[in-house]
Protein backbone atom coordinates (compact mmCIF):
# COMPACT_ATOMS: atom_id res chain seq x y z
CA UNK A 1 0.00 0.00 0.00
CA UNK A 2 2.70 2.23 0.33
CA UNK A 3 3.94 2.32 -3.66
CA UNK A 4 0.29 3.96 -3.86
CA UNK A 5 -0.41 7.75 -4.79
CA UNK A 6 -1.94 9.28 -1.49
CA UNK A 7 -4.43 10.80 -4.24
CA UNK A 8 -5.46 7.52 -4.56
CA UNK A 9 -8.00 7.62 -1.97
CA UNK A 10 -9.39 10.83 -2.18
CA UNK A 11 -12.95 11.38 -2.38
CA UNK A 12 -14.51 12.42 -5.87
CA UNK A 13 -13.93 16.02 -7.86
CA UNK A 14 -17.01 17.89 -8.79
CA UNK A 15 -15.10 20.75 -10.66
CA UNK A 16 -18.07 20.71 -13.09
CA UNK A 17 -20.61 21.97 -10.64
CA UNK A 18 -21.10 25.20 -12.43
CA UNK A 19 -22.24 23.80 -15.48
CA UNK A 20 -24.71 21.51 -13.70
CA UNK A 21 -26.05 24.33 -11.83
CA UNK A 22 -26.80 26.20 -14.99
CA UNK A 23 -28.76 23.81 -16.39
CA UNK A 24 -31.29 23.37 -12.72
CA UNK A 25 -31.26 26.99 -13.31
CA UNK A 26 -32.91 26.90 -15.86
CA UNK A 27 -35.35 24.19 -15.59
CA UNK A 28 -36.28 26.14 -12.25
CA UNK A 29 -37.04 29.25 -14.01
CA UNK A 30 -38.40 27.91 -17.28
CA UNK A 31 -39.84 24.47 -16.41
CA UNK A 32 -41.02 22.47 -19.49
CA UNK A 33 -39.36 24.75 -22.13
CA UNK A 34 -35.92 24.13 -20.77
CA UNK A 35 -36.96 20.33 -20.81
CA UNK A 36 -37.42 20.55 -24.33
CA UNK A 37 -34.25 22.87 -24.64
CA UNK A 38 -31.56 20.37 -23.10
CA UNK A 39 -33.34 17.09 -24.46
CA UNK A 40 -33.09 18.24 -28.13
CA UNK A 41 -29.53 19.38 -27.25
CA UNK A 42 -28.13 16.89 -25.36
CA UNK A 43 -30.56 13.56 -26.74
CA UNK A 44 -30.98 15.17 -30.50
CA UNK A 45 -34.68 14.49 -29.63
CA UNK A 46 -37.81 16.76 -29.69
CA UNK A 47 -39.97 15.39 -27.32
CA UNK A 48 -43.67 17.17 -27.44
CA UNK A 49 -44.89 15.42 -24.26
CA UNK A 50 -42.47 13.71 -22.01
CA UNK A 51 -45.26 11.55 -20.06
CA UNK A 52 -44.95 7.64 -21.49
CA UNK A 53 -48.75 7.24 -22.45
CA UNK A 54 -50.90 3.94 -22.30
CA UNK A 55 -50.21 2.62 -25.68
CA UNK A 56 -46.31 3.30 -25.49
CA UNK A 57 -46.21 1.07 -22.32
CA UNK A 58 -48.49 -1.76 -24.13
CA UNK A 59 -46.27 -1.41 -27.29
CA UNK A 60 -42.78 -2.22 -24.92
CA UNK A 61 -44.31 -5.63 -24.00
CA UNK A 62 -44.69 -6.48 -28.08
CA UNK A 63 -40.89 -5.57 -28.55
CA UNK A 64 -39.35 -7.09 -25.32
CA UNK A 65 -39.16 -11.12 -26.00
CA UNK A 66 -40.99 -13.45 -23.45
CA UNK A 67 -37.83 -14.96 -22.51
CA UNK A 68 -36.86 -11.35 -20.82
CA UNK A 69 -40.00 -10.87 -19.51
CA UNK A 70 -40.02 -13.85 -17.36
CA UNK A 71 -35.97 -13.19 -16.82
CA UNK A 72 -37.18 -9.73 -15.50
CA UNK A 73 -40.38 -10.85 -13.50
CA UNK A 74 -37.76 -13.62 -11.92
CA UNK A 75 -34.97 -10.69 -10.78
CA UNK A 76 -38.06 -8.88 -9.41
CA UNK A 77 -39.37 -11.50 -7.46
CA UNK A 78 -36.28 -12.31 -5.60
CA UNK A 79 -35.42 -8.35 -4.94
CA UNK A 80 -39.25 -8.35 -3.27
CA UNK A 81 -38.30 -11.23 -1.10
CA UNK A 82 -35.43 -9.89 -0.15
CA UNK A 83 -36.83 -6.05 0.26
CA UNK A 84 -40.03 -7.76 2.26
CA UNK A 85 -37.68 -9.02 4.61
CA UNK A 86 -35.61 -5.79 5.06
CA UNK A 87 -39.24 -3.75 5.91
CA UNK A 88 -39.09 -6.35 8.44
CA UNK A 89 -36.49 -5.65 10.34
CA UNK A 90 -38.04 -2.35 11.14
CA UNK A 91 -40.86 -2.06 13.59
CA UNK A 92 -43.20 0.11 15.03
CA UNK A 93 -43.20 0.30 18.75
CA UNK A 94 -43.74 2.24 22.23
CA UNK A 95 -41.39 2.10 25.12
CA UNK A 96 -42.18 3.29 28.62
CA UNK A 97 -39.01 4.12 29.36
CA UNK A 98 -39.94 5.30 32.76
CA UNK A 99 -43.31 5.12 34.71
CA UNK A 100 -46.13 7.89 32.60
CA UNK A 101 -43.11 8.59 30.11
CA UNK A 102 -43.40 6.47 26.69
CA UNK A 103 -41.34 6.93 23.95
CA UNK A 104 -42.68 5.97 20.18
CA UNK A 105 -41.30 4.64 16.70
CA UNK A 106 -43.10 4.55 13.51
CA UNK A 107 -42.68 3.31 10.14
CA UNK A 108 -44.34 5.70 7.26
CA UNK A 109 -43.36 5.23 3.89
CA UNK A 110 -42.56 8.24 1.78
CA UNK A 111 -45.38 9.23 -0.45
CA UNK A 112 -43.85 10.43 -3.87
CA UNK A 113 -40.44 9.03 -4.67
CA UNK A 114 -38.20 9.74 -8.55
CA UNK A 115 -36.20 6.99 -10.23
CA UNK A 116 -33.49 8.10 -12.31
CA UNK A 117 -32.83 5.02 -14.82
CA UNK A 118 -30.21 5.80 -17.30
CA UNK A 119 -30.52 4.70 -20.99
CA UNK A 120 -27.55 5.72 -22.91
CA UNK A 121 -25.00 3.36 -23.91
CA UNK A 122 -26.47 0.69 -22.09
CA UNK A 123 -30.72 0.86 -20.71
CA UNK A 124 -30.52 0.14 -16.89
CA UNK A 125 -33.08 -2.32 -17.02
CA UNK A 126 -32.50 -3.64 -13.67
CA UNK A 127 -31.43 -0.52 -12.10
CA UNK A 128 -35.28 0.43 -12.49
CA UNK A 129 -35.86 -2.60 -10.68
CA UNK A 130 -33.58 -2.06 -7.77
CA UNK A 131 -35.46 1.55 -7.34
CA UNK A 132 -38.88 0.44 -8.07
CA UNK A 133 -39.65 -3.32 -6.01
CA UNK A 134 -37.70 -1.73 -2.83
CA UNK A 135 -40.05 1.28 -3.38
CA UNK A 136 -42.84 -0.43 -3.38
CA UNK A 137 -42.39 -3.27 -0.74
CA UNK A 138 -41.84 -0.04 1.97
CA UNK A 139 -45.25 1.38 0.59
CA UNK A 140 -44.55 4.54 -1.49
CA UNK A 141 -47.75 5.39 -3.07
CA UNK A 142 -46.37 7.57 -6.09
CA UNK A 143 -43.45 6.12 -7.92
CA UNK A 144 -41.89 8.27 -11.00
CA UNK A 145 -39.34 7.05 -13.09
CA UNK A 146 -37.35 9.20 -15.38
CA UNK A 147 -35.20 8.08 -18.61
CA UNK A 148 -33.94 9.27 -21.45
CA UNK A 149 -35.36 9.12 -24.93
CA UNK A 150 -32.02 7.45 -26.35
CA UNK A 151 -34.56 4.58 -28.07
CA UNK A 152 -35.50 5.54 -31.26
CA UNK A 153 -36.81 8.79 -29.95
CA UNK A 154 -38.49 6.85 -26.51
CA UNK A 155 -36.98 5.01 -23.71
CA UNK A 156 -35.85 1.34 -24.51
CA UNK A 157 -39.33 -0.96 -24.26
CA UNK A 158 -37.48 -3.42 -21.34
CA UNK A 159 -37.34 -0.72 -18.85
CA UNK A 160 -40.99 0.75 -20.38
CA UNK A 161 -42.37 -3.12 -19.73
CA UNK A 162 -40.12 -3.01 -16.29
CA UNK A 163 -42.03 -0.02 -15.07
CA UNK A 164 -45.17 -1.35 -16.37
CA UNK A 165 -44.20 -4.78 -14.11
CA UNK A 166 -43.10 -2.86 -10.79
CA UNK A 167 -46.47 -0.75 -10.66
CA UNK A 168 -44.68 2.31 -11.44
CA UNK A 169 -47.11 4.97 -11.71
CA UNK A 170 -45.63 7.92 -13.98
CA UNK A 171 -42.67 7.39 -16.90
CA UNK A 172 -41.23 10.39 -18.29
CA UNK A 173 -38.75 10.48 -21.26
CA UNK A 174 -36.76 12.85 -20.23
CA UNK A 175 -32.98 12.22 -19.19
CA UNK A 176 -29.53 13.74 -17.45
CA UNK A 177 -29.10 16.71 -15.26
CA UNK A 178 -32.55 18.30 -16.43
CA UNK A 179 -34.46 15.14 -15.02
CA UNK A 180 -33.13 15.45 -11.61
CA UNK A 181 -33.68 19.08 -11.71
CA UNK A 182 -37.64 18.43 -12.86
CA UNK A 183 -38.35 15.71 -10.14
CA UNK A 184 -36.46 17.98 -7.18
CA UNK A 185 -38.36 21.61 -8.17
CA UNK A 186 -41.52 20.28 -10.64
CA UNK A 187 -42.44 21.03 -14.13
CA UNK A 188 -45.79 22.22 -15.78
CA UNK A 189 -45.85 18.34 -16.86
CA UNK A 190 -43.78 16.80 -13.84
CA UNK A 191 -45.02 17.06 -10.30
CA UNK A 192 -42.01 17.34 -7.84
CA UNK A 193 -40.93 14.19 -5.76
CA UNK A 194 -39.72 14.26 -2.31
CA UNK A 195 -36.84 12.13 -2.81
CA UNK A 196 -34.45 11.46 -6.10
CA UNK A 197 -32.89 7.34 -6.19
CA UNK A 198 -30.97 5.51 -8.51
CA UNK A 199 -27.77 5.77 -10.82
CA UNK A 200 -26.13 8.02 -13.33
CA UNK A 201 -23.54 9.94 -15.25
CA UNK A 202 -21.43 12.44 -13.28
CA UNK A 203 -23.45 14.90 -14.26
CA UNK A 204 -26.77 13.53 -12.66
CA UNK A 205 -24.88 12.73 -9.62
CA UNK A 206 -23.57 16.47 -9.44
CA UNK A 207 -27.16 17.50 -9.81
CA UNK A 208 -28.60 14.78 -6.94
CA UNK A 209 -25.62 16.77 -4.82
CA UNK A 210 -26.88 20.05 -5.83
CA UNK A 211 -30.29 19.32 -5.18
CA UNK A 212 -29.95 18.00 -2.29
CA UNK A 213 -31.97 19.64 0.45
CA UNK A 214 -35.01 20.88 -1.85
CA UNK A 215 -35.60 16.66 -1.68
CA UNK A 216 -33.72 13.82 -0.40
CA UNK A 217 -31.14 11.42 -1.90
CA UNK A 218 -30.13 7.73 -1.91
CA UNK A 219 -26.18 9.40 -2.11
CA UNK A 220 -24.14 10.41 -4.79
CA UNK A 221 -21.94 7.87 -6.54
CA UNK A 222 -19.33 7.93 -9.06
CA UNK A 223 -17.91 5.27 -11.31
CA UNK A 224 -18.74 1.67 -10.50
CA UNK A 225 -16.08 -0.23 -8.32
CA UNK A 226 -15.20 -3.93 -8.14
CA UNK A 227 -12.22 -4.72 -6.11
CA UNK A 228 -11.24 -8.91 -5.34
CA UNK A 229 -9.26 -10.38 -2.62
CA UNK A 230 -7.86 -13.66 -3.75
CA UNK A 231 -5.40 -16.13 -2.77
CA UNK A 232 -3.09 -18.44 -4.45
CA UNK A 233 -5.74 -21.21 -5.07
CA UNK A 234 -8.90 -18.98 -6.82
CA UNK A 235 -9.36 -19.72 -10.12
CA UNK A 236 -7.84 -16.59 -12.50
CA UNK A 237 -10.34 -17.15 -15.61
CA UNK A 238 -12.93 -16.16 -12.94
CA UNK A 239 -11.16 -13.32 -11.39
CA UNK A 240 -10.37 -11.92 -14.86
CA UNK A 241 -13.81 -12.69 -16.44
CA UNK A 242 -14.86 -9.90 -13.37
CA UNK A 243 -12.58 -7.39 -13.23
CA UNK A 244 -13.39 -7.25 -17.17
CA UNK A 245 -17.33 -7.04 -16.24
CA UNK A 246 -16.61 -4.01 -13.99
CA UNK A 247 -14.41 -2.88 -16.37
CA UNK A 248 -16.88 -2.57 -19.70
CA UNK A 249 -19.52 -0.32 -17.36
CA UNK A 250 -17.53 2.58 -18.52
CA UNK A 251 -13.91 3.63 -19.23
CA UNK A 252 -13.92 5.15 -15.94
CA UNK A 253 -14.97 2.41 -13.17
CA UNK A 254 -12.13 1.10 -11.83
CA UNK A 255 -11.78 -3.08 -11.45
CA UNK A 256 -9.18 -3.75 -9.19
CA UNK A 257 -7.64 -6.40 -7.27
CA UNK A 258 -5.37 -7.28 -4.32
CA UNK A 259 -3.23 -10.87 -3.88
CA UNK A 260 -0.72 -12.43 -1.96
CA UNK A 261 0.30 -14.50 -4.79
CA UNK A 262 2.83 -13.31 -8.17
CA UNK A 263 1.76 -16.48 -9.73
CA UNK A 264 -2.18 -15.83 -9.50
CA UNK A 265 -1.51 -12.11 -10.49
CA UNK A 266 0.54 -12.81 -13.78
CA UNK A 267 -2.24 -15.66 -14.44
CA UNK A 268 -4.99 -13.19 -14.31
CA UNK A 269 -3.46 -10.59 -16.38
CA UNK A 270 -2.76 -13.27 -18.83
CA UNK A 271 -6.70 -14.10 -18.59
CA UNK A 272 -7.64 -10.67 -19.16
CA UNK A 273 -5.70 -10.60 -22.61
CA UNK A 274 -7.24 -13.56 -23.75
CA UNK A 275 -11.06 -12.80 -22.95
CA UNK A 276 -10.40 -9.27 -24.13
CA UNK A 277 -10.05 -10.59 -27.70
CA UNK A 278 -13.30 -11.96 -27.56
CA UNK A 279 -15.23 -9.47 -26.56
CA UNK A 280 -17.73 -6.61 -28.07
CA UNK A 281 -17.52 -4.39 -25.14
CA UNK A 282 -13.43 -4.97 -25.32
CA UNK A 283 -12.70 -1.25 -26.22
CA UNK A 284 -14.50 0.65 -23.21
CA UNK A 285 -13.13 -2.13 -20.89
CA UNK A 286 -9.31 -1.83 -22.11
CA UNK A 287 -9.66 2.14 -21.34
CA UNK A 288 -10.92 1.41 -17.96
CA UNK A 289 -8.36 -1.52 -17.50
CA UNK A 290 -5.78 0.81 -18.23
CA UNK A 291 -6.79 4.46 -16.86
CA UNK A 292 -7.73 2.90 -13.33
CA UNK A 293 -7.29 -1.22 -13.44
CA UNK A 294 -5.33 -2.04 -10.48
CA UNK A 295 -3.55 -6.22 -9.04
CA UNK A 296 -1.99 -4.79 -6.08
CA UNK A 297 0.17 -7.56 -4.68
CA UNK A 298 1.03 -7.89 -0.58
CA UNK A 299 2.84 -10.31 1.73
CA UNK A 300 -0.35 -11.46 3.43
CA UNK A 301 -4.16 -11.80 3.53
CA UNK A 302 -4.25 -9.23 6.52
CA UNK A 303 -2.79 -6.68 4.79
CA UNK A 304 -5.24 -7.02 1.81
CA UNK A 305 -7.69 -6.89 4.50
CA UNK A 306 -6.71 -3.77 5.82
CA UNK A 307 -6.30 -2.46 2.06
CA UNK A 308 -9.98 -3.03 1.40
CA UNK A 309 -10.88 -1.57 5.05
CA UNK A 310 -9.27 1.98 3.60
CA UNK A 311 -10.59 1.21 0.00
CA UNK A 312 -14.05 0.97 0.78
CA UNK A 313 -15.56 -0.40 -2.36
CA UNK A 314 -18.69 -0.62 -4.25
CA UNK A 315 -18.28 -4.07 -4.66
CA UNK A 316 -16.19 -6.70 -2.13
CA UNK A 317 -15.23 -10.11 -3.84
CA UNK A 318 -13.54 -13.07 -1.68
CA UNK A 319 -11.81 -15.25 -3.85
CA UNK A 320 -10.62 -17.04 -1.14
CA UNK A 321 -10.26 -20.95 0.07
CA UNK A 322 -11.83 -20.06 3.90
CA UNK A 323 -13.38 -16.57 2.88
CA UNK A 324 -15.40 -16.85 6.45
CA UNK A 325 -12.44 -16.48 8.46
CA UNK A 326 -11.56 -12.98 6.90
CA UNK A 327 -15.51 -12.17 7.63
CA UNK A 328 -15.40 -10.22 11.15
CA UNK A 329 -12.61 -7.63 10.15
CA UNK A 330 -14.31 -6.37 6.61
CA UNK A 331 -16.15 -3.54 7.59
CA UNK A 332 -16.24 -1.53 4.80
CA UNK A 333 -18.06 -1.95 1.20
CA UNK A 334 -21.49 -1.55 -0.44
CA UNK A 335 -22.35 -5.32 -1.04
CA UNK A 336 -20.14 -7.98 0.11
CA UNK A 337 -19.77 -11.46 -2.77
CA UNK A 338 -18.22 -14.77 -0.72
CA UNK A 339 -17.05 -17.38 -2.43
CA UNK A 340 -16.23 -17.94 -5.99
CA UNK A 341 -19.23 -18.55 -7.29
CA UNK A 342 -20.79 -15.46 -5.73
CA UNK A 343 -20.30 -13.49 -8.90
CA UNK A 344 -21.09 -9.51 -8.29
CA UNK A 345 -22.56 -9.84 -11.91
CA UNK A 346 -25.42 -11.79 -9.62
CA UNK A 347 -25.92 -8.80 -7.31
CA UNK A 348 -26.44 -7.13 -10.15
CA UNK A 349 -29.39 -8.74 -11.89
CA UNK A 350 -30.56 -11.58 -10.43
CA UNK A 351 -29.60 -12.64 -6.88
CA UNK A 352 -32.13 -10.41 -5.02
CA UNK A 353 -29.11 -8.01 -4.01
CA UNK A 354 -29.75 -4.08 -4.45
CA UNK A 355 -26.92 -2.81 -6.96
CA UNK A 356 -27.65 0.98 -6.61
CA UNK A 357 -24.68 0.88 -3.83
CA UNK A 358 -22.58 4.24 -2.71
CA UNK A 359 -18.80 4.57 -4.66
CA UNK A 360 -15.55 7.05 -4.14
CA UNK A 361 -15.28 5.27 -0.22
CA UNK A 362 -19.09 6.22 0.95
CA UNK A 363 -19.05 2.55 1.49
CA UNK A 364 -17.38 3.99 5.19
CA UNK A 365 -20.55 5.77 6.35
CA UNK A 366 -23.37 4.33 4.10
CA UNK A 367 -24.81 0.96 2.74
CA UNK A 368 -26.46 0.83 -0.30
CA UNK A 369 -30.08 1.16 -1.20
CA UNK A 370 -32.71 -0.58 -0.08
CA UNK A 371 -36.24 -0.25 1.83
CA UNK A 372 -34.89 1.68 4.04
CA UNK A 373 -34.43 4.17 1.80
CA UNK A 374 -38.13 4.63 1.46
CA UNK A 375 -39.39 5.16 4.98
CA UNK A 376 -38.90 7.73 7.55
CA UNK A 377 -38.68 6.50 10.71
CA UNK A 378 -40.54 9.28 12.83
CA UNK A 379 -40.28 9.41 16.96
CA UNK A 380 -42.87 10.59 19.39
CA UNK A 381 -43.72 11.53 23.12
CA UNK A 382 -46.28 10.88 25.30
CA UNK A 383 -46.57 11.22 28.71
CA UNK A 384 -48.79 12.06 31.58
CA UNK A 385 -48.53 14.27 34.71
CA UNK A 386 -46.89 11.53 36.39
CA UNK A 387 -43.94 11.37 33.88
CA UNK A 388 -43.77 14.86 33.17
CA UNK A 389 -42.91 15.54 37.21
CA UNK A 390 -39.92 12.78 36.64
CA UNK A 391 -37.77 14.44 33.64
CA UNK A 392 -38.98 18.03 33.65
CA UNK A 393 -36.76 19.30 36.78
CA UNK A 394 -33.99 17.88 34.22
CA UNK A 395 -35.54 19.66 31.35
CA UNK A 396 -35.46 23.03 33.24
CA UNK A 397 -31.97 22.60 34.90
CA UNK A 398 -30.52 22.06 31.09
CA UNK A 399 -32.22 24.85 29.92
CA UNK A 400 -30.85 27.43 32.53
CA UNK A 401 -27.44 26.18 31.65
CA UNK A 402 -28.03 26.89 28.06
CA UNK A 403 -29.57 30.74 28.86
CA UNK A 404 -32.80 29.84 26.81
CA UNK A 405 -35.76 31.24 29.13
CA UNK A 406 -38.37 30.40 26.87
CA UNK A 407 -37.99 26.84 27.00
CA UNK A 408 -37.17 27.13 31.42
CA UNK A 409 -40.88 28.83 31.06
CA UNK A 410 -42.40 26.09 29.18
CA UNK A 411 -41.46 23.67 31.56
CA UNK A 412 -42.07 25.24 34.71
CA UNK A 413 -45.30 26.95 33.79
CA UNK A 414 -46.65 23.13 33.39
CA UNK A 415 -44.72 22.11 36.62
CA UNK A 416 -46.94 24.84 38.76
CA UNK A 417 -50.24 23.63 37.19
CA UNK A 418 -48.98 19.98 38.16
CA UNK A 419 -48.22 20.62 41.48
CA UNK A 420 -51.49 22.99 41.89
CA UNK A 421 -53.53 20.15 40.51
Amino acid sequence: MDELEPEFFDGPDFEYLPDVQKIISEVRKKKDDALKQFTLKFDRVKVHRFRVENDEMNAAYRSVGKDLIADIQKSAENLKKFSKRQLESFKDFELEIEPGIFLGQKLIPIERVGIYVPGGRYPLISSLLMGAVPAKAAGVEEIVVCSPPCFGGSIHPGILAAADMCGVNEVYKVGGVQAVAAMAFGTQSIKRVDKVVGPGNRYVNAAKKIVYGQVGIDFVAGATETLIIADKEANPSFIAADLIAQAEHDADAKPEMVTDSNELAVEVLEQIKKALGHLATAEIAHQSLAKNGLILIVDNLDEAVAFANRRAPEHLQLCLKNPEFFLPRLKNYGSLFIGEYSAEVLGDYSSGLNHILPTDFAPRYTGGLSVRDFIKIQSSLRTNKEGFLKIAPVARSMAEAEGLEGHVNSVAVRMKAAKIE
